[in-house]
């Protein structure tokens, strides 16, 4: 073997059994000491006893103890191979601070009354806000609203993997069409809203309102009634990310071979034939991956519905993310809408899951 080779090649360590024993009692007791130090802090903040603390750096103090003893662990216990895992590990706790440590904030403001509008400050309360989300005939109705949203993804596929068939056949100015359907993808959410929803469907003076009122709409309210209000919204958010699934589905069958259909044309396969038993299997891995990606955009949607119609009317149009925007800038209510936040939260944790579960089972290309 070259010595080249050798500088690659990471020889065990003689490691004693007194030098693993002192790597594994720093990092227990730095742990032992971040648990006792949490577990004060949230019972201060429970109002269950007080120990004195002004705020919440000792968790972080004991937190920042906690990583460098274990980082000094990996090379105790691990040697040469500890000192690798040291290009890793700090960034990976970095993260682990930035996720884990709002989390756990939010979990204590969501058992908690706080109304910013309020002069006694946060308090805890228990299962009070859990009480409440389940006698709220809102949220579940936003809940609901979410379900209608999230199945319109399905004829916004349908749209887009034709708009993608067309874009990837011979026709003329071909470059042109694929530059204009992803104008929409190019602009705000926001100013989609004000463009189209506060500006060309306004009643009085839009001009798509008129239009309606010239082919003998009298009311031609986009946005007054439940179902055409709904609708409406659907159509908007469709009109904007139906680009998204099309450039994706697009790039999907650029990727086929040429070589497939040909095959398929000189056995005397129909064009739909060939469609159907080859273009659509080879991509059904595109496709979910494309619905799934989408699905995650549309369990946020807020921008559009919080711009035009602020949920309404009578919640109709609202989605859990607008519901829960309200309640913290009409209501100052933080307790609550955290909570909220954290169970829908769950909700798509556990959607996603099952979703991604069941994608990897149909989602495998045919041939």
């Amino acid at each position: 073997m070259s010595q080249g080779d050798l500088l690659n090649v990471v020889v065990e360590d003689d490691i004693s059994d007194r030098r693993k024993r002192f790597g594994r009692g720093l990092v227990w007791g730095s742990a032992a000491i971040l648990f006792l130090v949490v577990l004060a802090q949230i019972l201060q903040a429970s109002e269950v006893t007080d120990f004195g603390f002004a705020n919440w750096r000792p968790t972080l103090y004991a937190y920042i103890l906690w990583s460098v003893c274990l980082c000094w662990s990996q090379v105790l216990i691990r040697g040469e191979h500890g000192k690798r895992t040291l290009f890793v590990l700090p960034a990976a706790l970095f993260v682990v601070s930035l996720t884990v440590f709002p989390l756990l904030f939010g979990l204590l403001i969501a058992f908690s009354d706080w109304n910013l509008a309020s002069l006694t400050g946060r308090k805890f309360n228990g299962l009070d806000n859990i009480r409440q989300m389940w006698a709220d005939p809102f949220y579940w109705n936003a809940l609901r609203n979410m379900v209608w949203y999230c199945l319109a993804i399905l004829p916004e596929y349908a749209v887009a993997f034709g708009l993608a068939l067309l874009l990837n056949a011979e026709i003329r100015a071909r470059k042109f069409f694929r530059v204009a359907f992803l104008l929409p993808l190019m602009l705000s959410p926001v100013a989609v809203s004000w463009m189209i929803g506060k500006s060309m469907l306004e009643l009085r003076f839009g001009p798509i309102a008129r239009l309606a009122r010239w082919l003998g709409w009298d009311m031609p309210s986009f946005f007054g009634s439940p179902g055409v209000a709904k609708a409406t919204m659907m159509l908007l958010d469709a009109w904007t990310f139906i680009p998204f699934m099309m450039i994706m589905i697009l790039a999907g069958l650029q990727a086929i071979p040429k070589e497939l259909h040909e095959a398929a044309r000189v056995d005397g396969a129909s064009p739909w034939k060939s469609f159907w038993e080859v273009t659509f299997p080879l991509m059904l891995p595109v496709s979910v991956t494309a619905i799934l990606i989408r699905l995650i955009f549309k369990l946020k949607l807020a921008d559009i519905v919080i711009t035009i119609t602020s949920g309404g009317p009578g919640g109709a149009t609202d989605t859990v993310t607008s519901f829960i925007f309200r309640e913290y800038r009409d209501r100052s209510n933080v307790g609550y809408g955290t909570l909220l936040a954290m169970v829908y939260l769950v909700i798509i944790i556990v959607t996603m899951t099952i979703l991604m579960k069941l994608a990897q089972r149909f989602a495998r290309p045919r041939t």
